[in-house]
């Protein structure tokens, strides 16, 4: 049975990173720039029926009722990133001084306390904590109201809601910044285009599957891919690196994602193509580590703990050309699991070949817990 609901728009980065400035506050004797936003999160979930066009029972949409809907956890991520990014450009601009630098996004090391929830904004509240005009750093720290946005629709969240009650920290992260640097010598391993040149060449990127919605296996068997669904920012495609993966160990084995723009993002804001790279590199990571050990057909749960996201060029160098052949990779491998976490480790590699940033995440991986399995475990 197909779904005869329309597919929504999917929104550009722009769009769905969209920041309204709020009043400063002083926190601690320390000028906190503060900013909401505005468009409702990414929720994998709801996807599902729209990327699969079969629509969920009634029994699922009862069970799903019960459930809190919670938000990609790249959004809060990346718009930390985002909010950091522009009180920066804020205090920067109010400076006469001959020591500012124009600087971009270094590093966002980011760590998820509370689940985000897709029917309220987040609040973001941005200090500085090191001052250096060569290296600033900044401390985000974002809530939500512990009640639904006052907008009916739950997105285009009016102002009014950031006058609710705010909740607990539910993400925070230390954003640094470098000045753009003449390079003394240049060092990568081979690119992926090299690596795994048999692979890619086999078909044209736009041929590769669409990114699944959920990366759970079973999840993919009753509701397989039919088109891309609502995934906002960049089209992405998963290359079948079944073939390779074949009979290695976990750490051996690779995921490739295949990324380009959906719509042309400035390229005199840098900032904004970083994140945008980070925001794609959290899609479905720790899912596809469940895969691979055995949890896709007796999935538990994932999330986030912690993320990191190191830039290694010039913040220019990351910005992303809109184009059809414009096409940037996500090389994901998996070193270690553990304790009921995993790690995801990815390079991300420009269309020329240059391993422009890493990602390294954290996060709970389990499966569905067996009888009495849990004794003396807290």
């Amino acid at each position: 049975m197909t779904s005869d609901v329309a597919t929504p728009r999917r929104l550009t980065f722009q769009e769905i990173m969209s920041l309204a400035p709020l009043p400063d506050e002083i926190e601690n004797g320390k000028v906190a720039k503060r900013y909401m936003s505005q468009r409702k999160a990414w929720f994998p979930e709801g996807d599902v029926p729209i990327a699969s066009e079969i629509p969920y029972s009634e029994k699922e949409k009862d069970q799903k009722s019960l459930k809190r809907e919670v938000a990609y956890g790249s959004h809060v991520y990346s718009q930390a990133g985002l909010a950091a990014s522009r009180a920066l450009a804020e205090m920067q601009n109010s400076q006469t001084d001959a020591s500012r630098k124009k600087v971009g996004i270094h590093t966002v090391h980011g760590y998820f306390s509370e689940a985000g929830l897709v029917d309220r904004p987040f609040i973001y509240n941005v200090t500085t904590i090191a001052a250096n005009p060569s290296f600033p750093n900044l401390l985000v720290t974002v809530r939500q109201p512990l009640s639904p946005s006052t907008s009916p629709e739950r997105d285009h969240y009016p102002l009014a809601d950031a006058e609710l009650p705010l909740g607990p920290v539910c993400f925070s992260a230390l954003v640094s910044f470098r000045p753009s640097t003449v390079s003394q010598h240049v060092a990568q391993e081979l690119p992926v285009q090299t690596r795994f040149a048999d692979i890619l060449n086999s078909r044209p990127p736009s041929a590769w599957d669409p990114a699944p919605h959920v990366d759970v296996a079973q999840k993919l068997e009753a509701y397989p891919m039919r088109n891309p669904g609502t995934f906002p920012a960049v089209d992405m495609k998963k290359v079948d690196m079944t073939a390779f993966n074949e009979g290695k160990p976990l750490h051996e084995r690779r995921e490739l994602i295949l990324y380009r723009l959906l719509a042309p993002l400035p390229a005199d804001d840098p900032d904004s193509h970083i994140l945008t790279h980070a925001y794609e590199a959290d899609r479905n990571g720790l899912l596809m580590i469940g895969n691979h050990i055995g949890f896709g057909y007796d999935f538990g749960r994932a999330a986030s703990l912690s993320y990191s996201f190191v830039v290694h060029v010039n913040s220019e160098d990351a910005v992303m050309a809109y184009g059809e052949n414009e096409w940037w990779i996500q090389e994901a491998c998996f070193p270690r699991v553990e304790a009921g976490r995993a790690i995801i480790m990815s390079k991300i590699w420009s269309p020329k070949g240059v391993h422009v940033a890493t990602e390294y995440q954290d996060g709970i991986i389990q499966r569905q817990w067996k009888p009495g399995e849990r004794q003396g475990k807290l």
